[in-house]
């Protein structure tokens, strides 16, 4: 049975120019700005106990990153827990997310969830798809 889950906030991929032996091999680092972000969200829906990431087929350059709330882990989920964050990477978007490196952006005109990951091959314009 899968758990309902309601979307989080928009995110944005960016090929990033390097390659961190440290992350090469595990699915998702968080940097402390997107850890204090999970955690403010999480705060008020106390029946969630996490976020799940997903990958789906859309946009200009073929894939997309989802992030939604989620009460459980599925059964093909592979978990992160990183400073009391969990996070859950469906099966199909795990191979995408090696090596990937989520972050929380601020600035005066957006805030977003951003997936620096150095094994796409291309991006949209906007940064909302990509192919690999």
């Amino acid at each position: 049975r899968r758990a309902m889950a309601s979307s989080v906030v928009r995110a944005t991929v960016r090929k990033s120019k390097k390659k961190s032996q440290i992350y090469m091999y595990s699915f998702v680092f968080q940097t402390p700005s997107a850890v204090q972000k999970i955690k403010e969200l999480l705060k008020d829906k106390p029946d969630h106990v996490g976020v799940k990431v997903g990958v789906r087929t859309r946009g200009c350059n073929g894939l997309s990153y989802t992030l939604e709330y989620t009460k459980s882990k599925g059964d093909s989920d592979e978990e992160v827990v990183q400073d009391g964050v969990r996070v859950f990477i469906e099966k199909k978007a795990q191979l995408t997310l090696l090596g990937t490196e989520m972050d929380y952006v601020e600035d005066k005109l957006s805030s977003e969830f951003v997936f620096n990951n150095p094994n796409i091959k291309g991006t949209c314009g906007c940064g909302e798809s990509f192919n690999i």
